[in-house]
């Protein structure tokens, strides 16, 4: 079994920043990717960024140059840095897991972003 848990969400005024951390654990765990997706009110789910094993990195261009995806892999643990928040970046944001025999989500954590 494989529990995804994401912390580090909050309210921020725009502009502020917060980072988001997202730890996976289980037993021999393989991660592949990990992702981060976020939902807003009345919106649906949408991918934000993931990165790989080996530290690519990929950005929805809505988040490009203000959001950075990092990565510990001993520590099965993937952060989210956010600089330069908007008001739309209110959502809950999830982590995705994904290894060769399963895939998992987290929570979710709530960021507020006030104008």
């Amino acid at each position: 079994q494989v529990q995804v848990v994401e912390s580090g969400g909050g309210s921020v005024q725009t502009g502020g920043s917060l980072r988001l951390s997202c730890e996976a654990s289980g037993s021999s765990l393989h991660i592949n990717v990990m992702t981060w997706y976020r939902q807003g009110p009345g919106k649906q789910r949408e991918w934000v960024a993931s990165i790989t094993n080996s530290g690519i990195t990929n950005y929805a261009d809505s988040v490009k140059g203000r959001f950075t995806i990092s990565r510990d892999n001993a520590k099965n643990t993937v952060y989210l840095q956010m600089n330069g928040l908007k008001p739309e970046d209110t959502a809950v944001y999830y982590c995705y897991v994904l290894t060769p025999l399963r895939t998992d989500w987290g929570r979710g954590t709530q960021v507020t972003v006030s104008s």
